[in-house]
């Protein structure tokens, strides 16, 4: 082999591997969310059908740093992934979308009405869980601020602590509990 062919193959063996640890991220960030088609009604559907505790949203700008920090370190662990994947649908809203969806109630407007007027999302992330029934248990503005606190707001509806205490008072208590 002469240094020409070596350095070629070393050349295709690092573009080879480069996309397949890209597709890995790919696959692994786009795991945390199901695909929708703008239909919440199908979703809450589909959510009763699969025995799940609610709908996730995850409301978003694209030029949000919170969200894509969200999206690319908390929502890709696998812990994550599980637990959301198992109680909820989990689907993402930006706020600035122009698409037509057809909310919980059957409501239809553009993605940014449904989000500013209807549950005034103004700032992102916000992240709210709905019930089996299309109403928001818990809505929470911001990124959180560690992985646990993420699992904390899934755990927080799963367990039904949403009907007997705010989010706030729950995390308190947890964080007092893992000392």
């Amino acid at each position: 082999m002469n240094i020409k062919s070596v350095s070629k193959n070393l050349a295709v063996f690092s573009l080879l591997s480069s996309l397949l640890f890209t597709s890995n991220a790919w696959s692994a960030e786009g795991a945390f969310f199901d695909e929708t088609f703008g239909n919440y009604q199908e979703e809450l559907d589909a959510a009763k059908e699969d025995g799940k505790k609610g709908v996730f949203v995850f409301y978003y700008m694209d030029e949000c740093p919170f969200c894509h920090r969200m999206e690319t370190t908390i929502m890709t662990e696998p812990d994550v992934i599980k637990l959301y994947k198992s109680n909820f649908i989990s689907i993402k809203h930006d706020i600035e979308g122009s698409n037509e969806i057809t909310d919980f109630d059957g409501t239809t407007a553009s993605a940014q009405t449904i989000a500013e007027k209807k549950y005034r999302v103004r700032a992102t992330p916000v992240m709210m869980i709905f019930d089996l029934h299309g109403k928001p248990v818990v809505k929470y503005t911001g990124p959180t601020r560690t992985k646990e606190e993420f699992k904390w707001l899934a755990e927080y509806v799963i367990d039904g602590s949403y009907a007997k205490q705010s989010f706030t008072a729950y995390k308190r208590a947890r964080k007092k509990a893992s000392r």
